[in-house]
């Protein structure tokens, strides 16, 4: 069973469509975006979503100090790094934490990816650009990845399943898929966890 993320979680009622679907992450954004939500937000979200979904802080060259805050707070589980953060920064983090961390990589070409095969993160996360854009890249390039990773970019119901099966990813990742109208959408959510958690086609660990 491939695992699934959505991401970019704004309020309650995302948190109802999430509790329904039954995902096995959610990503609360706390970088500057149009999808950010604050904290004393983010603390309510995770209070009101089960507690086997898996709660992740998106952040952006964040101090160190403010996302330990968040996990000790139980607010997140998981923090994915979405900036320019370098193996120093992480290797500083996990000495602060004990929980999983993602390093996103922006895939332009095969020699993007390579220098972050050794990364100290747990999981990679493979994206076309920033995150949220609806850009999807040259999947054939996740083929190179030796370690479990995130596939985000671009995803979306209609070319999940070719995504996964063309990938073997250890989760995917979406945001912009999930929405119409720059909202979350219970269906195209419902429909995303589900075509996902029938791929069986996870990466090796």
């Amino acid at each position: 069973m491939t695992k699934i993320k959505l991401c970019g979680l704004r309020g309650l009622q995302d948190i109802a469509y999430a509790n329904k679907v039954n995902p096995d992450f959610v990503g609360f954004v706390f970088a500057k975006s149009k999808r950010q939500i604050s904290p004393q937000l983010a603390m309510g979200m995770r209070l009101a979503l089960h507690k086997e979904i898996v709660s992740v802080g998106v952040f952006v060259n964040e101090q160190i100090a403010t996302i330990c805050a968040l996990v000790e707070s139980g607010t997140i589980a998981m923090v994915q790094l979405h900036g320019d953060e370098n193996e120093q920064y992480i290797h500083a983090l996990k000495r602060e934490l004990s929980v999983p961390v993602i390093k996103v990589v922006s895939i332009t070409c095969k020699e993007s990816l390579l220098p972050y095969l050794s990364s100290p993160a747990d999981y990679l996360l493979l994206d076309a650009g920033k995150g949220g854009t609806g850009m999807s890249f040259d999947w054939s390039l996740a083929q190179i990845c030796t370690r479990p990773f995130f596939l985000a970019g671009g995803l979306n119901s209609e070319n999940l399943q070719k995504a996964i099966a063309t990938t073997h990813p250890f989760a995917v990742d979406l945001s912009s898929g999930l929405e119409k109208g720059g909202r979350k959408d219970f269906s195209l959510m419902q429909q995303a966890v589900s075509i996902a958690h029938r791929c069986n086609y996870l990466s090796p660990s």
